[in-house]
Parts: C-alpha cells; structure tokens; sequence
C-alpha cells in the first residue's frame, strides 16, 4: 500500500494511523458509497469540504459523511458573516487534491480546519487518505492536533 502525503504527515508527528484501502466507484463518490464499499459505519466516516468565507478567506470543514454541512453555523466557527462551498474546478488547483480523495492534511497551503463536534463521540474516525480509495483511520483528537484544527458544531 503506497503511502500519501497525508500519511506522511501523520509519520512525521508520530500519531498512529491506519491506512484503509476501497474500491472506488468514479460514478459515486459519496461518502455512503464509500462506507457500504468499504464496510465502515457511515457515522464514522467524515468527508472533507473547502469553503470560502466572505472576511477570512478560505477554510477546512470534516463533517460527518453522512450529513450535509450548516453555512451558517460554519461561517459563525470561522468568524466570518457567511460562507459558501468552493466551486469544483478550484479545488485541486488550491489544495491539490480532487473531489472524492481531498484530505484536510498536505494541501498545498495551511488553510483553518474545523471538526465537527460530532467526530469527537468516536475513538477513531476515517478520513481522506488524499486520493481515492484510500481512508486513514485515526482518533479525532490525533486529526485536530495534526491539523491544528478547531471544534465546531458546523452541521
């Protein structure tokens, strides 16, 4: 199994992680699909979004795979008046990753990171490996510190 920038990330700050590998379907990339193909709980299974704020530019939102995020909500975390999802054609020339395998660890820049309070009800998460088919499993506290990310209720 190759490893990702994200893996590499994650060896560098000695936080244990494992890498899970899926098959992908290029006509589904939910994060359901994923779960069902991989066999993981969906309510362990966060997916990554990137948004951009209207006073602080862009930032990182792991919310539940399953759910949608809350703009509102997530523009009040990042102390912004209002927020929206980025467009598709910006997200791999900003972060360098594409839809269906962006993780919020090794993107191009450092960019604010939110976690939804709701990832800290499991003792470990999947997220993006960085490409697709492939997951890291680790605890939510490991992901926030990695990250340096924030708690929010953003969903």
């Amino acid at each position: 199994m190759k490893k990702t920038n994200a893996a590499r990330i994650l060896d560098r700050l000695k936080i244990h992680y494992e890498l899970i590998e899926y098959v992908v379907d290029e006509s589904d990339l939910s994060a359901i699909h994923l779960a069902e193909t991989a066999g993981i709980p969906i309510i362990q299974v966060y997916k990554t979004l990137v948004l951009e704020g209207d006073k602080n530019g862009y930032i990182v939102c792991i919310i539940p795979g399953g759910e949608e995020i809350d703009l509102k909500k997530a523009a009040i975390a990042s102390s912004n008046k209002k927020v929206a999802m980025l467009k598709l054609k910006e997200l791999e020339p900003l972060t360098g990753y594409i839809r269906g395998g962006c993780s919020p660890l090794g993107m191009k820049k450092p960019f604010p990171v939110f976690i939804d309070e709701s990832a800290f009800n499991h003792a470990l998460i999947y997220i993006s490996a960085g490409v697709r088919g492939m997951q890291l499993r680790l605890s939510p506290t490991d992901l926030l510190i990695a990250c340096n990310a924030k708690k929010g209720a953003i969903t």
